[in-house]
This record gives structure tokens, C-alpha cells and sequence, in this order.
């Protein structure tokens, strides 16, 4: 049976005061999460933090982004071994705010994969279609797009040792959701395009939902048959909404 997972992108927010009183809640509430792994992705600069105020707990972390690139001349960018230095255990590939606003193409994103995995890294990629794709009726022909450019660089077994968010674009930030029965049919065609390369990861790898999963909607998206949890934006902010989603998984 697949553990939910339930992970919170902070994307660009947060203070070192505000960080601290949300993951004292977090931590405060962690007694309540029965069925799901939870993690947080914050900014680079407050992966310090965070790591020194979730270290002992039951609540991993992980960087929002990263380089192909290991070091060197690149000015701004972090690498893999940077995370790994301040105990990241996973790390966002793909956000469709990364594709959509810095040009991050399917081979780019599939590299990222491939370096944060070779690290020892679990990626979280990110998949999904804009509205104007939903609209012509192509959500599945980008989501195998997507999902092929990282079979064909790692394989489907190393696919299958990271994690996969689907996020329709049109439901982030915009509280628009996908309802139930459009999210899980989304995610029983990835879950079934898997299943033709390898039953076995099919069956066992996760599945997020990443648009706009609230402490509202969560429990009746997370009782749909393949969706594993959820990569939460805004709500992951409060940590009443927070755990809300994380005990929604139980």
C-alpha cells in the first residue's frame, strides 16, 4: 500500500520569525498525522532553519529547486550537494512556475531529475497542463510528454524511486481545483501509461495532487484510488490548514 505523502512548497515566502511559529505548530500538531509522510520545501535561504528546527521529528525537508550543475561559475544557482549538506530529503523538479516563468523545458527537467536522484535526492516532479491545453483536450498528451523526457533519461525504475505532482496550472493560485473525479482520472492515465513500462513501479510509485489542495477539499481528493497526497501552495503556510490536509491523508 502507498504511504500518502503530503509536502508543502512555501515557493517564495516566509520570514526567519514566521518560519519558526509555522513549524511550531506543525511540530505541535504531528501527533495527530496517522497515515501520511510529511515534508516542507522552503526557500534556500531558510534551509538552515528549518533544518535545525525539524531535526528529530517526524517532518523532512527539501529544496524548491537546483542546478544540473554541481559548482562552479553559475552564479546564483544551488547544487545538489548543497541541499545535502543541510540534510534535504527531497527536492521540487519541474513546478510548472519553473517551466512557465524561467523556461524550464521537459529536457531541462529531466535532467534535474536525473542529478537530484544521482545525489541521493528524491525528486518531486512536477507535471501538468495549462488551461489553454486542458481546453483543447491535450491533458494527456502533455502529461506523457512530460513523464516520457524523464523515462527516456533515467529510466522508468529511477522514475519510479521519486515522486510524482500532478498539477493542473490552471489550479494553482487561482482556487480553481480540479474536482475529484478530473484529478483522478489524470492520475490513473499516469498511473497507467506507467503500468506499460513496468507494473511494479506503477503499483507502487506516489502520485500528488498539486492544485490548490486546501484543508476544505483535501479529504474527499485524497480518498480518490490514485492520489497519494497532495504538494500544497498557500495552505502549507498556516499550520492549522496544514496539518489539517496532513491528517485529511489518514
Amino acid at each position: 500500500m502507498r504511504k500518502p505523502i503530503i509536502a508543502g512548497n512555501w515557493k517564495m515566502n516566509g520570514s526567519r520569525d514566521s518560519i519558526k511559529t509555522l513549524l511550531d505548530g506543525i511540530k505541535a500538531g504531528m501527533g495527530d498525522v496517522k497515515a501520511a509522510e510529511v515534508a516542507v520545501c522552503a526557500p534556500y535561504i531558510y534551509l538552515p532553519d528549518v533544518a535545525d528546527q525539524l531535526k528529530g521529528t517526524a517532518v523532512a525537508w527539501g529544496g524548491q529547486n537546483l542546478s544540473t550543475e554541481e559548482k562552479g561559475a553559475f552564479t546564483g544557482e544551488i547544487s545538489a550537494s548543497m541541499l545535502l549538506d543541510f540534510s534535504c530529503k527531497y527536492v521540487i523538479v519541474g513546478h510548472s512556475e519553473r517551466r512557465t516563468l524561467y523556461g524550464e523545458d521537459d529536457a531541462l527537467v529531466a535532467k534535474k531529475f536525473a542529478v537530484a536522484h544521482k545525489a541521493g535526492l528524491t525528486p518531486i516532479l512536477c507535471i501538468g497542463e495549462t488551461l489553454e491545453e486542458r481546453e483543447k483536450g491535450i491533458t494527456e498528451e502533455v502529461c506523457a510528454r512530460q513523464l516520457k523526457a524523464v523515462i527516456d533519461e533515467v529510466g522508468i525504475k529511477t522514475l519510479g524511486e521519486g515522486v510524482i505532482a500532478y498539477e493542473p496550472v490552471w489550479a494553482i493560485g487561482t482556487g480553481k481545483t480540479a474536482s475529484p473525479e478530473q484529478a483522478q482520472d489524470v492520475h490513473a492515465f499516469i498511473r497507467g501509461m506507467l503500468a506499460e513500462h513496468d507494473q511494479g513501479v506503477a503499483d507502487g510509485l506516489r502520485i500528488q495532487y498539486g492544485g490548490s489542495m486546501n484543508a476544505g477539499n483535501a479529504k474527499e481528493l485524497l480518498a480518490m484510488a490514485d492520489i497519494d497526497g497532495g504538494l500544497i501552495g498557500g495552505a502549507s503556510l498556516k499550520a492549522e490548514d496544514f496539518l489539517a490536509i496532513c491528517t485529511a491523508a489518514d
